[in-house]
């Protein structure tokens, strides 16, 4: 499953895609790339792509250590991490759902899960209507 990611620094916005079947030790990798990029920051609003998400490996007690991982960058200090999952499919709702659940202990990561570009948009105070222009216009 290919993931990419793209950070918009004078945004503070993180946008990652999902395509195929979402598998942890990929997501490790492609996370452990954003933690070590030089415009990694903690507070970072995230717009995490589900849309083209097939299918998705479930083992919980993987994803616990990679959300771990991830809370430890996106936690630093004291920053909050808000989280927009846009999830339109039933694949895309499947893993939000996983990943909302793994989220639970950690009081400083807000996630939000959304079916709507427009609205995923909105919420993070971006001014684009769609992905694309998003990333056309960043």
């Amino acid at each position: 499953m290919p993931i990419s990611f793209q950070v918009f620094k004078s945004r503070a916005l993180v946008f990652v895609q999902y395509q195929g079947v979402a598998c942890i030790d990929e997501a490790k990798t492609a996370f452990a790339e954003y933690a070590t990029h030089p415009d990694c920051q903690p507070g970072q609003k995230q717009l995490v792509d589900l849309s083209k998400v097939t299918g998705v490996e479930k083992d919980f007690t993987r994803l616990m250590e990679l959300q771990a991982q991830k809370a430890d960058v996106f936690m630093k200090g004291s920053a909050e991490t808000l989280i927009v999952y846009y999830a339109p499919t039933v694949e895309g709702r499947a893993i939000a759902e996983m990943i909302l659940r793994s989220w639970e202990p950690f009081n400083n990561v807000v996630p939000i899960v959304i079916d709507d570009e427009a609205e995923s948009l909105a919420i993070l105070g971006q001014k684009e209507t769609c992905f694309s222009e998003l990333l056309t216009s960043a």
